[in-house]
């Protein structure tokens, strides 16, 4: 895992050197998750949080690409007997976003995500084994610069995967299979160029 973030913040450091304008920032938020899918309708949200590190990437005047590495705490809280079990999910995303200005104040975004189980833990014991190491899903946000500096925003990330550590073979398998659902809001603040 350690070989696949340092690629990604190569690839991250050469995109910069070309762009027009770059500016880097910090970001961390609430996450309200669960899993979604046929089988996992009545799962429960989950109270977790996600903090890292952006770049913004100027291409043109009002669009910028924006990738991101967030350490984000994610799960769900699901029926088990007559008892709730919560299965807490721990992911190092990584984001790559295109953010559209549609005024100086407001932003709309969307891209990509993979994302790369950290741990995993249901009632405290290790269930890492269980879940797949790497997850994918497509973000959709919106954001409001109160400054140049300043931000707020709100993301819902789809899950597009499976995340149990199991084999789909039909539509109906994958219909039915747990995939991450994430809605956060964020702060953030973009340092001075």
């Amino acid at each position: 895992m350690k070989k696949i973030i340092l690629s990604a913040i190569a690839v991250m450091a050469f995109a910069f050197s070309n762009a027009q304008e770059t500016r880097f920032g910090i970001k961390g938020g609430l996450n309200i998750t669960s899993f979604a899918g046929g089988d996992y309708w009545d799962a429960k949200s989950l109270v977790g949080y996600q903090i890292g590190g952006f770049a913004e990437i100027k291409i043109i005047d009002r669009l910028s690409i924006q990738p991101e590495v967030l350490f984000s705490a994610q799960g769900a809280r699901i029926d088990v007997g007559n008892s709730d079990s919560d299965i807490k999910l721990n992911y190092i995303n990584v984001p790559v976003l295109a953010k559209f200005y549609i005024t100086k104040q407001f932003t709309a975004e969307a891209g990509p995500q993979l994302g790369f189980l950290v741990s995993a833990k249901n009632e405290g014991d290790d269930v890492k084994d269980n879940f797949k190491s790497v997850d994918t899903g497509f973000n959709f946000g919106v954001g409001y610069n109160f400054t140049d500096n300043f931000s707020v925003g709100a993301r819902y990330t789809v899950g597009l995967a499976n995340i149990l550590d199991n084999n789909v073979d039909t539509i109906d398998e994958y219909y039915d299979s747990p995939k991450n659902s994430v809605f956060a809001l964020t702060l953030a603040y973009k340092f001075n160029k």
